[in-house]
């Protein structure tokens, strides 16, 4: 009598009931990973968008200005446009990626919303057109995460993105010099 080269029965379930454990313990690190992702993908479009805006103004030698919408949603255009029907420069919508994300912007005392920052052809910041308060710093947040990203920008203009719970020797720290 020869011998079946399979798996038994009894061995195909133990294995089953291994992976099993094994799946239900990875699914909450995986989801908090796709969690604190979305936080990440929301806080780079944003500091892109500065980013953008202080290109294109140094490029076009003009004021640019940055302006944060509903959710994670931004728009970069000119203070003045040449043709007053052109679309906006560039734009982002909340849905692209990252529309769990919430965003609390404020001015440079931390307590004034604020929600627009404009940049002059040198990529400094100068006030806004419409007097409003200048963007100095954005904190990007998800839902359910455990993480929340900073975006500051300096009073020459620069954006960097950073992580307000690391500590100072952490170059990604927003305690980082």
């Amino acid at each position: 009598m020869t011998k079946s080269a399979g798996f038994t029965l009894t061995e195909l379930m133990i294995t089953l009931a291994i992976f099993g454990v094994l799946v239900s313990a990875a699914i909450p690190s995986f989801k908090q990973m796709m969690t604190n992702y979305q936080t990440r993908v929301a806080a780079e479009s944003v500091a892109n968008g500065l980013s953008r805006a202080r290109a294109e103004a140094v490029s076009k030698n003009t004021k640019v200005y940055f302006a944060l919408g509903g959710g994670t949603s931004w728009t970069v255009d000119y203070v003045t446009k040449p043709v007053p029907t052109d679309p906006p420069l560039d734009q982002r919508s909340s849905s692209e990626g990252s529309s769990n994300a919430s965003i609390a912007a404020v001015a440079s005392d931390l307590t004034t919303a604020a929600t627009k920052i404009t940049y002059n052809n040198l990529g400094q910041t100068v006030a806004n057109a419409d007097a409003s308060p200048t963007l100095s710093q954005v904190t990007v947040t998800v839902s359910g995460g455990t993480q929340s990203l900073l975006i500051k920008i300096n009073p020459g203009g620069s954006a960097r993105m950073c992580d307000p719970t690391l500590p100072a020797a952490n170059v990604r720290s927003c305690l980082h010099a």
